[in-house]
């Protein structure tokens, strides 16, 4: 192992790793705090996923800590801590204390904080965080319902979190080059600084900054930082070149859509594949806590709705229905409600002859792969920036998409499955 990874979702850990292998670095996905003496296989890269975003920081901290020991005591030269492109956290956290605390473990005083992703929209100038054409708090992400991003400046944003001092690596430092780079860093940790927001508007600025950071102990971002990683590892002559695969071979069996995003563009894709006429069936947190919808009644539903085209279920909805939803019930609450249903969902139709799943929403997502036993996936073709279709390693035997809320276009749920092989 050279690379080794901590994310804090699954669907951002699929999402990495999709990055890497698509820059010829082979990785294998580990979902959960591997044990002590996880065998990883003999992958130069190594993704664990967590479920750490929004869960109390000291939890996330804790979770993280031993996945990087384990990730150091197999081999990894260099750590990366992922979260979201929208750097999805609270004042309380998770992004600064986890980043702080691997700092530590790692021994590595600084570390740059780049959530970039230039493929999906997602730029920083002068430390603010653009999603496409709008700061990020006049974009929808102002409105998610766990973790609702009204600050676009970053170095505000991850300073309410940390206790060490928060920095900005400027664009105009990135464009001058490697060198210049290196040069603020050193300077940077000299003056003080523990975590530096990074600016990155283009793909050129990621691979700037990636080989600026050969040799980091530790870094941090989002999956774009990522991109030039490898190459750090092939210039040293320690790594080969392995093209992505363009289509994959999926298990025989039924087809399913599980949609427990409520973002925009998961909306989007609902809509779309509503339009389209695929069969739709939605979730009502109020009737699933009074019991009126249950994970037999859905399952049963989707049984009989699945022909040679998939059936979705989802739970999707505006922001203001969200939000009274969650006035009644508790923000917790009602995400977790849907979350257990879908995952008991997916378990009752693995029984009964599902073996492609296409999930929406990462903390969707972890608890549906949890309940189907899945622990590790290899990384199959890219259906959309950021998001891959995967194999489940040993039982089950399942094709997973997972994704990420905010990824993919509106026909994404209509097209995914033509990159599967029978």
């Amino acid at each position: 192992m050279l690379l080794g990874a901590i994310a804090d979702d699954l669907t951002g850990a699929t999402d990495l790793s999709l990055m890497l292998a698509r820059n010829g670095m082979p990785t294998v996905q580990y979902i959960g705090v591997p044990p002590p003496g996880a065998d990883f296989g003999a992958a130069p890269a190594v993704v664990v996923a967590l479920k750490s975003r929004t869960i109390p920081a000291a939890e996330a901290v804790a979770a993280s800590e031993a996945s990087a020991r384990a990730l150091l005591a197999a081999g990894a030269e260099q750590l990366l801590f992922k979260y979201c492109s929208t750097f999805d956290s609270t004042d309380a956290g998770n992004i600064g204390p986890v980043a702080e605390a691997l700092i530590e473990l790692t021994g590595a005083e600084l570390a740059i904080a780049c959530p970039a992703f230039p493929a999906a929209g997602r730029s920083i100038y002068q430390g603010h965080l653009f999603v496409g054409d709008r700061l990020l708090s006049d974009s929808p992400m102002r409105d998610h319902p766990l973790t609702p991003m009204r600050d676009a400046d970053l170095v505000r944003v991850l300073q309410r979190q940390a206790r060490g001092r928060v920095g900005l690596l400027p664009f105009a430092t990135i464009v001058a080059g490697v060198d210049v780079v290196r040069d603020a860093l050193a300077a940077a940790q000299r003056q003080g600084f523990s975590l530096l927001i990074a600016d990155a508007i283009r793909d050129a600025d990621l691979r700037i900054l990636g080989e600026a950071l050969a040799g980091a102990k530790l870094v941090t971002g989002g999956s774009g930082i990522a991109m030039g990683l490898p190459d750090n590892f092939r210039r040293a002559n320690r790594l080969g070149s392995t093209p992505l695969a363009t289509r994959m071979a999926a298990p025989a069996g039924k087809s399913v859509i599980l949609a427990g995003s409520c973002s925009a563009a998961t909306r989007g894709q609902v809509a779309a594949a509503m339009a389209a006429g695929i069969p739709a069936l939605k979730l009502d947190p109020l009737a699933v806590a009074a019991g009126d919808q249950d994970a037999g009644t859905v399952a049963a539903w989707l049984i009989a709705a699945t022909t040679d085209r998939p059936a979705l279920v989802y739970s999707s909805d505006e922001p203001a229905a969200v939000q009274q939803v969650q006035d009644k019930l508790g923000r917790e609450t009602a995400g977790s409600l849907i979350e257990h249903l879908l995952a008991e969902v997916s378990l009752r139709l693995r029984d009964n002859g599902f073996s492609r799943f296409l999930v929406a929403g990462g903390e969707t997502s972890g608890a549906v792969v949890a309940a189907l036993g899945v622990r590790a996936l290899t990384i199959g073709p890219e259906i959309a920036p950021g998001v891959p279709w995967t194999r489940s390693i040993g039982a089950p035997d399942l094709a997973l998409a997972l994704k990420s809320g905010n990824f993919g276009g509106p026909d994404f749920f209509l097209t995914a499955w033509s990159l599967l092989d029978d």
